[in-house]
């Protein structure tokens, strides 16, 4: 049995052009997997990118709908997800110090539009990315041309910078004399905290993230 997210057919249609404004089409599996049920003989209509209608067959398709069958599938609503960096890649790979500090913003910005492709293609259909960990305010500009159609992926809300207590954070080698960019904005006290809040708000976050866990000692 093949499970496939509509997330992806949504996808596949927009890449071959089956997903214009007025465009019907209507996907055959053979389960729908609604959240809660699955709901064999169901079907489910797009018109252009959205789906309209899942259920029973019992209503009349507009005019030249475009019929897909998907045979021994089960098609099930697109994922969220709650805690993504898609500016990172794993630490297997490069070292979270060596990503802050060695790759530059255009080389995570690049690596993060393929991760979100990739998600998108795994089902999921909305991301609460965390903290772009040293990318500044390059996730607002990632959910931007995502929204445009200039790239594929899954909704976002993000968190921009993050915010961590002053010297609590990362990268740090131990050596005082380094004055290194960090992986989110340090704050001291609560004056710098609320101008951290506002200016990152203003610059594009949905959502404030706060690294309570690093602290001295």
């Amino acid at each position: 049995m093949k499970i496939i997210p509509l997330a992806f057919l949504l996808i596949v249609l927009s890449v071959y052009n089956l997903a214009a404004q007025d465009t019907y089409t209507l996907l055959k599996p053979d389960r729908v997997f609604d959240g809660e049920t699955v709901h064999h003989d169901w079907v489910v209509l797009v018109h252009g990118n959205k789906i309209e209608a899942a259920g029973s067959m019992n209503f009349k398709l507009p005019a030249n709908t475009r019929v897909i069958e998907l045979k021994g599938t089960t098609l099930l609503p697109g994922l969220i997800e709650g805690h993504s960096h898609l500016f990172l890649h794993p630490y297997n790979e490069t070292s979270w110090n060596d990503q802050v500090l060695r790759e530059s913003r255009a080389e995570r910005t690049a690596r993060a539009v393929n991760h979100a492709k990739a998600t998108l293609l795994a089902g999921f259909t909305t991301v609460r990315d965390l903290g772009t960990e040293g990318a500044a305010y390059d996730d607002v500009g990632l959910k931007r041309s995502i929204e445009k159609g200039i790239i594929p992926g899954p909704r976002m809300i993000v968190a921009t910078r993050a915010i961590v207590a002053r010297g609590s954070y990362g990268p740090n080698f131990g050596n005082p004399d380094l004055d290194l960019p960090q992986g989110a904005e340090e704050v001291a006290g609560l004056e710098e905290l609320t101008n951290a809040i506002r200016t990152q708000m203003g610059k594009g976050a949905d959502v404030i993230k706060v690294y309570a866990d690093y602290r001295y000692g």
